[in-house]
């Protein structure tokens, strides 16, 4: 969600998102990010934009959105990347690595009672 009251006190005041991302000491892709929504903003920066702007908090402070997950969206079965296919192989292969030494484990307990 898009940080409109941020945005527009910052432009009323002639502040650059570089002059602002400076306060924060942040880079301005980063602050453009923060402005945009894109990334959140935490409770110190508030602060600290409310200052550098010089009003109240409440005059630029916006809720982060949270999202909101549709039925729909709940019931569709998760994405699986490659590296998700990787992961699930490795976990075969060292069960079936946990299997072999088992069973390894269990023919030298054999002998060695013998």
């Amino acid at each position: 969600m898009q940080k409109d009251k941020l945005r527009t006190i910052r432009k009323q005041k002639n502040y650059t998102q570089q002059q602002v991302a400076d306060a924060l000491t942040t880079d301005v892709s980063n602050y453009s990010r923060k402005e945009s929504g894109d990334v959140k903003i935490s409770e110190e920066e508030w602060n600290k934009l409310s200052k550098f702007l010089d009003v109240p908090l409440e005059d630029i402070y916006e809720e982060e959105a949270s999202k909101k997950i549709t039925n729909e969206e709940s019931q569709r079965a998760p994405s699986v990347t490659p590296e998700d296919d990787l992961n699930v192989e490795l976990i075969r292969n060292l069960l079936d690595y946990i299997a072999l030494l088992k069973e390894e484990n269990a023919r030298l307990k054999e002998g060695s009672e013998n």
